[in-house]
């Protein structure tokens, strides 16, 4: 099944929701980062949450960046999701292992640490972007990014997230965002009902495995709330905007000096790209024309 996003609505416009699979960009990220199992998990979660918070963005270019600091051994995530549908991100301890929980499932929240905080940062493309800190209430990912969504943006919500990963890889991943807007966020009834069916979900990922469809999980949650699901499906791909022409803009910005010394005793740079893991060489002749174009410049 193609990576991809859906959108519906439910209870005449009071409740949101919105579903993301993201296997393929979460095996990709496996394998450009080497990442272990518990790394995949964590980074694979936060893409998947960084998507469906950055869905609800109106203006097209709109970005959601996550940043996620924990006191745990994986040190830290970052993700980049936009609007359109890409995605990347990267962990500080690709590496990290760990024995599974108490539920016998990759532990996560021990792997992120359950005390540190995690940074949303949302750029409409204009004026200055909007940015919250929330404490981590479990270091696995989904408990944090709902209670961002509860204590930053006000907004009641349920959210399931999930990633399995074996030894094939990465074959299930994605996860449901579901909203209670405004015009409903005082049915308390509603709200509840909502509650108690996320928390009977056996989880995302073995929906997943099992065959159902985002629409058949939507029905499942919100069918006799007079469900609605939007026509259009959104693909989904990990995309880093990096470029060797920018790594040289980089490395122009250290200086002569610093590239003299590059040149001297390296023979040219190597530069990698935190978010994708490509590798760039940059040659000492071509080190030698950012000093000249620097000298033009001055």
């Amino acid at each position: 099944m193609a990576d991809q996003l859906i959108r519906a609505t439910a209870a005449e416009g009071g409740i949101r929701a919105v579903g993301v699979i993201t296997t393929r960009l979460t095996e990709e990220a496996r394998q450009r980062h080497n990442l272990s199992y518990v790394a995949t998990a964590a980074l694979g979660r936060t893409m998947s949450a960084s998507l469906l918070l950055a869905s609800n963005m109106k203006r097209a270019g709109s970005r959601v960046n996550i940043r996620i600091k924990g006191n745990g051994p994986l040190e830290g995530i970052l993700v980049d999701a936009g609007l359109d549908g890409t995605v990347r991100g990267y962990v500080d301890n690709p590496a990290i292992e760990l024995p599974p929980n108490g539920k016998g499932k990759l532990d996560v929240g021990g792997a992120v640490g359950r005390d540190g905080y995690l940074y949303v940062v949302r750029d409409v493309g204009y004026g200055y972007p909007y940015s919250s800190t929330v404490e981590l209430v479990s270091g696995e990912i989904g408990d944090d990014v709902t209670h961002y969504l509860v204590s930053s943006e006000q907004t009641p919500s349920a959210l399931v997230l999930g990633v399995f990963v074996g030894a094939e890889g990465v074959t299930a991943s994605g996860g449901i965002l579901i909203q209670v807007l405004p015009k409903a966020a005082r049915d308390e009834a509603l709200i509840q009902t909502l509650e108690s069916r996320v928390a009977a979900l056996s989880g995302f990922t073995p929906l997943l495995q099992a065959g159902k469809t985002l629409p058949e999980m939507f029905e499942q949650l919100l069918g006799d709330m007079g469900l609605a699901i939007l026509p259009e499906t959104q693909l989904l791909r990990f995309d880093c905007g990096c470029s060797f022409n920018r790594v040289l803009g980089a490395l122009k910005m250290l200086g002569e000096a610093e590239l003299q010394d590059m040149i001297e005793k390296d023979d040219g740079a190597e530069a990698t790209c935190h978010f994708c893991g490509q590798v760039y060489q940059a040659s000492s002749d071509e080190l030698a024309q950012l000093i000249v174009d620097l000298r033009a410049e001055s």
